[in-house]
């Protein structure tokens, strides 16, 4: 038996649902469009009946009861104008008008049918000052005013995790007051380098089919040609005479990286490790399960899409150990909320 109950909605490749699992969460029901992240989704957690497309359409009255919602919701801009002309006519101006048309409306129209006793909401760091700011208060207004909820967010770098630099914003919500902090995170004290994560190719690894050869090694392809290499020194060249910072980034197995994004399949540039002593070779791109282990996956979690596909799916995913540590935290406070629910 569960100890509660979630939904995973925006759901990627599941990556906050492994941290909800991991303080003994069940998943009720999932919502995520995209049809390579499903595969993925559904080859590592099961073809499950609850699991559903676009939730847009969905009626929240048919999402199943649960305690905590779960959302990754994309960073849409809400219209000022929009709420400004319902005001000059009278008119209500809710969320339902204020976020209508972007995928906060889906979060915030489940949690107002459903009422789950928590939730939590993860999204790019800008989300703060994205358009002027508003956004995020539209954001903040609807889930403590409209919605009654006490919230709480943050914006955490997973460098104390994993080898990256990689902040996200995460936003926690609770039904009823509770006595939550974000003094309560636990940063890892050993922060680890890149070297945890690539394929150590000396052996004492066993072959990561495709990824590394029999022997051990990574396999050739994802070494970066000469033209490739040539073209990426030149762009950093000419923005460095021009005073910008623009360029690759260059790592070694002591490295931190940047910031592992989605556009990673172009050409690999913001992570490319360094091949051989004074720099001689051409660099090359992180594999797919480099990747993985770099956003906190292990190596128990199947990559079955296309090297393209994976690099999208796992630089649009959130850092999984973060996530853990963050339902850490909660946990205590939504078993509070259960078990005041029992007592009423």
């Amino acid at each position: 038996m569960a100890d509660f109950t979630f939904i995973d909605l925006f759901a990627g490749i599941g990556g906050i649902r492994l941290g909800f699992e991991s303080i003994g969460g069940r998943c009720v029901f999932t919502s995520e469009w995209n049809d390579w992240s499903k595969k993925t989704y559904q080859a590592n957690f099961g073809e499950e009946k609850h699991f559903i497309g676009d939730i847009v359409p969905y009626p929240a009255e048919d999402v199943p009861d649960h305690d905590v919602l779960l959302a990754g919701f994309p960073c849409q801009p809400f219209s000022i104008a929009g709420v400004s002309k319902k005001n000059a006519l009278g008119r209500p101006h809710g969320f339902e008008c204020t976020t209508q048309g972007t995928l906060f409306f889906d979060v915030a129209r489940i949690i107002a049918v459903k009422h789950p006793k928590a939730f939590l909401l993860e999204n790019v760091k800008n989300l703060i000052s994205h358009n002027s700011g508003h956004t995020f208060e539209v954001i903040k207004n609807t889930l403590e005013t409209e919605l009654g909820y006490q919230i709480f967010h943050k914006v955490i770098d997973s460098k104390p995790w994993v080898p990256q630099n990689g902040e996200r914003i995460i936003i926690v919500g609770f039904r009823s007051p509770v006595d939550f902090s974000w003094d309560l995170l636990e940063m890892p004290k050993d922060r680890p380098a890149l070297k945890s994560v690539l394929h150590p190719e000396d052996g004492t690894e066993s072959p990561q089919r495709p990824y590394t050869t029999a022997n051990g090694k990574v396999h050739p392809k994802y070494t970066l040609s000469r033209k490739l290499w040539k073209y990426l020194k030149d762009y950093a060249a000419k923005h460095k005479a021009k005073g910008n910072g623009f360029g690759y980034g260059l790592v070694t197995s002591d490295s931190v990286a940047r910031t592992l994004s989605a556009r990673y399949y172009k050409d690999g540039s913001e992570i490319l490790v360094s091949r051989g002593k004074m720099g001689r070779g051409n660099p090359r791109r992180l594999t797919p399960r480099e990747c993985a282990r770099l956003m906190g996956y292990d190596d128990s979690y199947e990559i079955v899409v296309s090297d393209t596909q994976a690099y999208k799916q796992f630089g649009n995913s959130v850092v999984v150990p973060v996530i853990k540590e963050v339902a850490r935290i909660m946990e205590p406070f939504i078993e509070e909320l259960i078990e005041r629910t029992e007592n009423e």
